[in-house]
């Protein structure tokens, strides 16, 4: 089990950090260095040469390949670390995905993100937790079943059958998504992965409700909801999405005034018109719901005698401040105002409904402004939150004359009944005021509007009696515990908890079948339910016992009834609301409750922070309020039941926020738009392979370790065919170095002291990179950490080592001590790419072990050895002397008196020979021929002034220093084997290359 067992000698120093992906990009000088240039085509000296051999492709073919490696760095891996990993459990949560369609980018996102996490504490020495999960209840899975079913079927459907189906889709849909997730190399206990419609997970999601309900926070309570007509049920916020084009009938509506107080029945005393409250609405439909007009006390308001073109004097009530704007809409051609007074004595005046005669209140509400309208507010506190709000302090109830599919009930009056709300019995309405006379004015009125995110139809405010967790006793301890949690990026903590505070309630009942019932019965005489932990326990007793289906399926309700309240007198039916699925989802803590560690919860599908604090709040708070409950409380305050010190601590210390996925135009990816990326097309292809070809699981994969995730994400053939690209450089880079290490014992690796410099200060280099890698990852900064492997393949080796190295590497005899020292360094380099690699481009870092398992025995340098600053300062200064010589170099092929650097000699001139400069040349001047890869190189100690010979650099700085640079044609000949200018004749061996073939 090669994996597992390069996991197993995995050092868990710091040479341990080389992790997750590789963003190399390197020069074409990486592509020549598998072979020296073009051969004579008969050179007899070819076969003498070490060239690089290794059977690792070029081109990973990795559509054909990968699955050769799957199991060895997933489901083998995972069993593997647990059982030989030595430190602590690094527990990550997975917040499941919705068991509903097909896979899409953002899941790719998402599960690599957390595989990427896990890998990397992998590599670390944790013991990994990661079981994946579906959230598998709700809407939507419950519509797609009855999609499949005809129309007629569906609607005579029992709740029992609608469960049923419903279960049988979620589950097909959980093994195509597994199937999936498993394809992208994803890592994780998915023999047994956990889904919200589990018997065991119900269960445990029906106690914490219990728990809930024993402490105070669950109650019921007729109030306004956000509700969906297209749907059926009541909303939570997160379950909207927003029109910015709803067109409505906004119409002025007039009501007269029956008692106008005394401070207005003096103004009203000098008109002889009628007194009305005008009013401004742009839902006519909740007119017939209307309870009250709304005013507030601080604003003053202007009695107004108006005359327009196609009416008499009418005296209005409008707000001081909107006077103007409001005679613009009525066209008034005259005005005169009769006198003014506050909001405060308006309050307690009374007026006539003009749809039903009755003789309603005006009140004072602090929602009210004269920012727009006419400062007057219709009040119907069955259909806002705001006016039932305002109402349920004066003990007036909410009314909302209209059923759950949206259409008028007989409440709202025999004229309007049987009509939907929406169209038809918008315009009745409109109709019957212009019949009453009490329409002034109607135009239409574009503004943003809710939807229903799943049938994009829109939404009411309708007052239900629904079921609510009360946050607003929560959410201190909810901030505070978020003061624990790591936040990334960092500017969600401010956002989440500002977004925590403004919660003070949380509707989790839902009117479907297919969902976990809320587990309370209801008195038949009066229908208030009974809600108490016997009941409760013993329901869930019952269910345990007969499964959740039996809440459906049974005849009998006294089954549920618990044996202490069977003998009372009373009567009891079963409520078959079900409970919100970010419940469910909010509750999947309890799985890991008690597993010692450190939990991470990392986000959903997408975590739009960037756009919305909704799912801030759906996807995080779900999951951190119930704990206070669960967990042991204590309380703190004398004779309070409601205050509880919470000895526990958020569910997670860790969360991560991601982005939309866009496409390269910066477009949010949608069906409409026609510009939806699916995970397949990379992985596999598309129709056409020579226009979408098949890149692999590890291009995905690469391509999320790439991406700034916390920000909305760009995906597209270019940015794939780039990152495969950078693929391709990387296999390049591997491949040079397996070739170059194909006859390496790594039981005779150099020691460090035998090192040439410039081998110790790539150590140094790699020991740098690494600890640069390290400190990106434990951030999370996946991009930052493949931009700084991206600068270390095309810096530090591509255009640099391996150019130093290769005439060793080729020209040296096997078993040189030149050549072994150079293949020392490459093991570590190789050794730290697979170990880098793992943790992404995972299938790729097996194909690597697969070609150096010997080299995992090699023992490792001690970091600490590696790091060297002071050739690391000297090798500084050295590149910089190297540029100037490549300028050099550069004059003289311009002038065609050298092709290739071999060619040249270099002569370096210090203007000062007791520099540092001076001496740091001086000490290197043996290597600097290699350095340069030119032929020869001296250093001359004289004034620069003297100086007349070759294509010259001239007076170039240096560390503060004055150099020249000079560059000439070799003066010896060129060597048939190694190319070098070192032979004495032409065609003959020079004196290395005779002394390695011994001739």
């Amino acid at each position: 089990m090669s994996c597992t067992q390069a996991y197993a000698r995995i050092p868990l120093g710091k040479n341990s950090r080389f992790i997750l992906s590789c963003r190399a990009m390197h020069q074409s000088a990486l592509l020549k260095a598998a072979a020296p240039g073009k051969q004579p085509a008969k050179n007899t000296y070819s076969p003498t040469l070490l060239l690089p051999k290794t059977p690792f492709p070029l081109r990973a073919d990795a559509a054909k390949r990968e699955h050769m490696f799957r199991d060895r760095c997933t489901k083998d891996l995972y069993q593997w670390q647990l059982k030989n990993n030595p430190k602590e459990l690094f527990v990550l949560h997975d917040g499941p995905p919705y068991a509903n369609g097909d896979v899409h980018m953002g899941h790719a996102l998402n599960k690599i993100l957390k595989d990427i996490i896990i890998r990397y504490k992998v590599l670390q020495g944790h013991k990994v937790h990661y079981i994946p999960g579906w959230d598998c209840h709700g809407l939507p899975i419950e519509l797609k079943a009855l999609e499949s079913l005809k129309s007629t079927e569906s609607k005579k459907m029992k709740p029992s059958d609608i469960r049923r189906v419903a279960k049988e889709r979620a589950l097909k849909e959980v093994e195509k998504q597994k199937a999936d997730f498993m394809s992208w190399g994803v890592m994780g206990d998915w023999d047994n992965p956990y889904k919200t419609l589990d018997k065991g997970f119900e269960i445990r999601q029906l106690r914490v409700f219990n728990e809930m309900v024993k402490k105070g926070y669950i109650y019921r309570q007729l109030k306004p909801v956000y509700w969906s007509p297209s749907s059926q049920t009541a909303l939570a916020e997160s379950e909207l999405e927003y029109n910015d084009h709803h067109l409505s009938r906004s119409v002025y509506v007039r009501f007269p005034i029956v008692e106008a107080g005394k401070a207005l029945e003096s103004i009203k005393r000098n008109s002889a018109s009628p007194l009305y409250a005008l009013i401004w609405s742009t839902t006519p439909w909740t007119l017939p719901a209307n309870r009250a007009i709304s005013v507030h006390n601080d604003l003053i308001y202007t009695v107004l005698d108006v005359k327009t073109k196609e009416s008499n004097n009418e005296t209005y009530i409008v707000a001081k401040d909107l006077v103007e704007s409001v005679l613009a809409k009525l066209d008034a051609v005259e005005h005169n105002s009769l006198g003014e007074i506050t909001g405060a004595d308006l309050v307690g005046a009374t007026y006539k409904h003009v749809l039903n005669g009755e003789t309603m209140p005006v009140i004072s509400a602090q929602h009210v402004t004269a920012e727009s309208g006419t400062g007057l507010v219709h009040t119907a506190p069955g259909h806002g939150m705001e006016d039932y709000e305002a109402c349920r302090e004066l003990g007036i109830l909410p009314f909302s004359p209209v059923n759950g599919e949206g259409y008028f009930t007989a409440d709202a009056g025999k004229q309007f009944q049987g009509l939907f709300a929406f169209e038809e019995g918008n315009s009745a309405v409109i109709d019957y005021l212009k019949e009453v006379k009490g329409l002034v004015k109607e135009e239409p009125y574009k503004h943003k509007y809710p939807y229903d995110w799943r049938t994009k139809k829109p939404v009411m405010l309708r007052a239900t009696a629904q079921w609510f967790a009360n946050v607003g006793d929560l959410q201190q301890d909810a901030v505070k515990a978020l003061g624990d949690v790591r936040m990334i990026p960092s500017v969600s903590s401010r956002r989440l908890e500002q977004f925590t505070l403004s919660r003070k309630e949380w509707c989790i009942s839902r009117q479907r079948a297919w969902g976990v019932p809320i587990p309370v019965l209801y008195n038949n005489e009066d229908g208030k339910p009974l809600l108490t932990d016997t009941s409760i326990a013993h329901i869930i007793k019952m269910i345990d016992e007969k499964g959740i289906d039996s809440w459906w399926t049974e005849n009998d309700d006294m089954l549920f009834v618990a044996p202490e309240y069977k003998t009372n007198g009373e009567k009891y039916f079963r409520g078959y609301d079900t409970m919100d699925v970010w419940f469910d989802s909010g509750t999947s803590w309890t799985l890991v409750d008690g597993l010692e560690g450190r939990s991470v919860i990392v986000t959903r599908l997408v975590m739009p922070l960037l756009r919305s604090l909704t799912q801030h709040f759906v996807e995080t708070l779900p999951s951190l309020l119930p704990i206070f409950i669960w967990k042991e409380a204590t309380n703190i305050a004398a004779g309070s039941n409601r205050l509880f010190a919470v000895k526990s601590k958020s569910p997670y210390s860790t969360l991560l926020t991601h982005g939309f996925l866009l496409d390269e135009r910066g477009l949010k990816m949608s069906k409409s738009l026609g510009n939806i990326i699916l995970p397949s097309s990379i992985t596999k292809g598309g129709k056409d392979l020579k226009k979408n070809p098949a890149y692999g699981t590890d291009i995905l994969r690469l391509w999320v370790a790439s991406t700034e995730f916390t920000r909305d994400v760009s995906v597209g053939p270019n940015v794939i065919a780039q990152v495969s690209e950078v693929m391709r450089k990387v296999r390049t880079t591997v491949r040079f170095m397996l070739g170059n290490l194909s006859d390496f014992d790594s039981t005779k690796a150099a020691p460090y002291e035998q090192l040439k410099h410039v081998d110790q200060y790539m150590l140094h280099e790699l020991n740098r990179f690494t600890d640069t890698m390290t400190e990106a990852y434990e951030a999370y900064n996946f991009n930052g950490a493949m931009q700084a492997l991206q600068n270390f393949n095309s810096n530090a080796l591509s255009s640099f080592y391996f150019d130093v190295v290769k005439d060793r590497l080729y020209n040296d005899t096997k078993d040189a001590m030149t050549r072994r020292t150079a293949q020392t360094v490459l093991a570590a380099i190789v050794n730290a790419y697979t170990l880098t690699l793992a943790p992404v481009a995972c299938h790729t870092a097996e194909e690597i072990y697969e070609q150096y398992k010997s080299l995992t025995e090699q023992p490792q340098s001690s970091n600490s050895q590696w790091n060297n600053p002071t050739v690391k300062a000297e090798y500084d200064l050295l590149r910089s002397v190297k540029g100037e010589v490549n300028q050099a170099l550069e004059l003289a092929r311009q002038d065609k008196t050298i092709r290739s650097s071999q060619e040249a000699v270099i002569d370096v001139y210090c203007a000062n020979p007791s520099s540092e400069t001076a001496a740091i040349l001086q000490k290197y001047e043996t290597e600097l021929a290699s350095l340069f890869l030119t032929s020869d190189a001296k250093i001359n100690l004289k004034e620069a002034a003297t100086v007349s010979k070759g294509y010259q650099r001239e007076c170039a700085v240096v560390n503060g220093d004055n150099i020249i640079v000079t560059a000439q044609p070799a003066v010896l000949h060129k060597c048939p084997r190694c190319w070098n200018y070192h032979s004495e004749k032409d065609n003959t061996l020079c004196g290395r290359c005779a002394s390695v073939l011994k001739i």
